[in-house]
């Protein structure tokens, strides 16, 4: 049987850019790129006043008509956070990864970007890799070294990848302002393509499986020498 690291590498999509591969005979993807900071399906990630006192400029999110960042009601008014919610008087930021059990205006039902560690992936590397919402990933800062396991959780901009939520960048030592944070390059992601079910899940889990799906593929030797 073919080792860990053997076999033809392939290219499986090129967006601005970057390279996503994988190695012949394996499902796992990677590419190296920068990481900017994706604010969505945190309570305070937008506000109406916009900034401040939001963590990420309200115009990320799109505008009147054409809101994607924010949920909006059947009339394409943004729904704003009760007294209820964590975050009163924010609007709603979703992500694509949801949780089917909680209303489409509960800020619950999405990933938050402030204690979940998780990637954002364009639709042609999702299309082209096969990778489903809820995949689990590991991601490496070059630079320092640091490494975070994470869940694909949102969709990125076409034409640009490298991606990944505050959570995701506080854990690498990376600013993680969505306003002036992120870097520029040395970020190395790996994505375990039909690793999730397709669901939120808890930091916890997100540590233990993408450990052991690391481990699986290489570990960390492997990891450093892409």
């Amino acid at each position: 049987m073919a080792g860990p690291t053997s076999g033809r590498i392939e290219v499986v999509a090129t967006v601005g850019g970057v390279r996503v591969r994988r190695r012949a005979g394996e499902k796992a993807l990677f590419f190296a790129a920068g990481m900017a900071i994706d604010a969505d399906g945190a309570p305070r990630a937008y506000h109406p006043r916009g900034s401040p006192p939001g963590l990420d400029f309200l115009a990320n999110a799109g505008s009147p008509g054409n809101f994607f960042g924010i949920v909006t009601d059947s009339h394409g008014n943004p729904v704003v956070q009760s007294a209820h919610d964590p975050a009163p008087g924010f609007f709603v930021s979703p992500t694509s990864l949801q949780d089917p059990g909680k209303r489409v205006q509960d800020v619950r039902r999405y990933v938050d970007s402030t204690t979940i560690p998780y990637i954002a992936l364009p639709a042609l590397v999702r299309d082209k890799g096969g990778i489903r919402l809820g995949d689990f990933a590991t991601v490496r800062n070059r630079r320092n070294g640091r490494v975070s396991h994470a869940i694909f959780a949102d969709g990125g901009p076409r034409g640009k990848i490298g991606e990944g939520s505050i959570a995701l960048a506080k854990a690498l030592k990376i600013p993680a302002s969505p306003k002036h944070g992120g870097t520029n390059g040395d970020v190395v992601y790996v994505v375990f393509v039909g690793s999730g079910n397709g669901r939120p899940r808890p930091k916890t889990v997100i540590d233990a499986k993408g450990k052991h799906l690391l481990e699986a593929w290489g570990g960390l030797e492997r990891l450093k020498n892409i």
